[in-house]
């Protein structure tokens, strides 16, 4: 299957410069970016981890990727000027922008916000309309509901309607798990698409307890799949919920349903299709995580397409996979609402016969904002935004989270635990979303909200032995960089405050974190007891939410020092999954 990737700006940011302006070209230059090539006869149109952001955002892609073993410099561990050279992008320009940490502070005064639900209205509208709503389908692929206060408040009420206005006919989740089996399915019966998961179950107790569930006989919590007629074709869409939510979050969320990769019954599912419904393309849309999906897509056969996401990565070309009965092309379609994927399939003879696929950066300044979209997201911020809005600091620095080991966000956050709460150490979660504010930019409870919303938020303050942080150090890092992906859970390395380290990711599992110091460089002994502030617990805590700990942090004038990470990396010196700490 060929496939082909347009550069969207090639032209359009030496064009900007030329004349003088701050930001993008306009006119008919601007709006060639979006002109597609048409192609095929069936579309669908791919968001995925927009965590609520409902307006244009600064995002800094990660600085820090790293890929070890077979995944060692390739997509998507590849950052900086490595991830420009293998995909052909310009430095200069705007994609560079979108895609890379390069040169971000620069650019940010350039390119501007992405993203912004109102203007991917307007996109979506746009590429539906070119192809006719026939022929075309819009999916999400979940971490859709959380992300901001808003979502928070509303238990994502606001990003159903916001979907539905959006025209989302199939989605899938993660986070939206963690508002609880009640409130997710009272949105659910508001949501207008279908929810697909067909990788979630009834424990045993819930199933001999008659517990609700898409499918009495399998267990089968929701429904597993779609089938969306596009231009004459039949196109099967299956949901891939993350196969780790009991895990990686409370079990009290989701106490009757198991969750897994669920491999045998997703090729049982998959040959059915292809079997007894006889479609012409099968589509898996994902919340695995990219490793995840690539290792699935070798393995489990007669998937044309997977429309990956959870960890964020923004890759411009599907990764091929072969498997026993031919290839499944991978892609992932980054996060916050800042990129579009646009999937064309040419359908014949009960097959795809040819791909294309585009993963459009959407640039706010190009796209007029719906008006309808404007006028629900107005509305529904209207009764919070005030409480919000109050200035609370002004950075003097970059803030932004992304990167494998910390960012000054984390750093942040870290150091508000430590001074509010009296701790000597701190421990923060390698959460992905987040977005980035500018230096000298006013810096608001919604801000700070965007970093910490969830619903397990409270903070805590334990004892632990230096054994057991490093325990905790080891256990995170196995999750990051297991060579297997089936054992990646697809976060980041937990933040660290007060502490620093050394971190071999290559190294066996237990044998990756060493030269544990306490700032100043006194080494962690192992047998001595420290006291260690935290939040988002999967053990229920009764400490002040980590936002208000944050917030009087800010208010009393503090801020960090200049940001490290903390970790100093060792065997990975050469890997194009680094362009600087972080």
């Amino acid at each position: 299957m060929a496939i082909r990737r347009r550069d969207f700006l090639k032209s359009a940011g030496a064009i900007a410069a030329s004349i003088g302006l701050p930001r993008l070209a306009r006119g008919a230059e601007a709006a060639s970016i979006y002109d597609l090539e048409h192609f095929g006869n069936a579309r669908i149109l791919h968001i995925t981890d927009a965590h609520a952001q409902l307006n244009p955002v600064y995002f800094r892609e990660p600085s820090v990727n790293i890929g070890i073993g077979e995944m060692a410099g390739r997509p998507p561990h590849l950052v900086g000027r490595a991830f420009l050279d293998r995909f052909g992008i310009r430095p200069d320009s705007a994609d560079a922008y979108a895609f890379t940490c390069f040169e971000f502070e620069k650019s940010s005064a350039r390119f501007g916000k992405l993203g912004g639900f109102a203007h991917l209205k307007t996109l979506i509208d746009r590429l539906r309309g070119d192809v006719g709503e026939k022929h075309s389908v819009l999916v999400d692929g979940g971490d859709l509901w959380q992300g901001t206060g808003l979502a928070n408040v509303m238990q994502g009420r606001d990003m159903v309607e916001v979907a539905n206005l959006l025209g989302i006919e199939a989605m899938t989740g993660h986070w939206e798990f963690t508002y609880g089996e009640q409130a997710l399915r009272d949105n659910l019966e508001r949501f207008k698409g279908e929810f697909l998961a067909q990788n979630v179950f009834l424990t045993e107790e819930a199933a001999f307890n008659d517990a609700r569930a898409f499918d009495k006989a399998t267990g089968r919590v929701f429904k597993p799949s779609m089938i969306k007629e596009l231009g004459g074709h039949r196109v099967a869409i299956i949901g891939q919920a993350f196969p780790y939510v009991p895990i990686a979050h409370p079990k009290r969320f989701t106490p009757d349903w198991t969750f897994g990769i669920r491999e045998e019954e997703l090729q049982k599912h998959v040959d059915g299709l292809r079997g007894h419904d006889k479609v012409d393309a099968v589509i898996l849309l994902s919340h695995n995580g990219m490793d995840v999906d690539l290792k699935l897509a070798s393995r489990v056969t007669g998937i044309d397409v997977i429309l990956g996401g959870h960890t964020h990565d923004a890759v411009p070309q599907p990764v091929a996979v072969k498997n026993a009965s031919g290839t499944t092309l991978v892609t992932n379609a980054g996060s916050n609402g800042k990129f579009l994927a646009v999937l064309d399939l040419a359908l014949d003879k009960g097959k795809v016969s040819d791909v294309r696929y585009h993963l459009l950066p959407v640039y706010s300044e190009l796209l007029k904002p719906d008006p309808a979209m404007s006028e629900l997201i107005g509305r529904v911020r209207a009764p919070h935004v005030m409480d919000w809005s109050e200035k609370i600091a002004t950075p003097d620095r970059l803030l932004y989270r992304r990167g494998n080991f910390s960012g000054p966000v984390d750093q942040l956050i870290c150091a508000a635990l430590r001074t509010e709460l009296d701790a000597e150490i701190a421990l923060s979660p390698g959460f992905r979303w987040g977005v980035t504010t500018l230096p000298n930019q006013a810096l608001t409870m919604e801000d700070v909200l965007a970093e910490t919303a969830i619903t397990y938020p409270e903070t805590y303050v334990q004892e632990m032995t230096g054994a057991q942080i490093k325990d905790v150090l080891e256990d995170i890092c196995d999750n990051l960089f297991n060579a297997d992906p089936y054992y990646q859970q697809g976060g980041d390395m937990v933040r660290v405050g007060g502490l620093t380290y050394t971190c071999t990711p290559a190294g066996a599992a237990g044998g990756r974190i060493s030269e544990l110091q306490l700032d100043g460089g006194k080494p962690l002994a192992a047998n001595k007891r420290y006291k260690v502030a935290g939040w988002a617990s999967i053990n229920a805590q009764q400490g002040a939410p980590v936002w208000d700990v944050v917030g009087k942090y800010l208010r009393s004038g503090r801020m960090p020092e200049p940001y490290h990470s903390g970790v100093t990396l060792q065997g990975v010196e050469d890997n194009p999954g680094i362009a600087g700490q972080g």
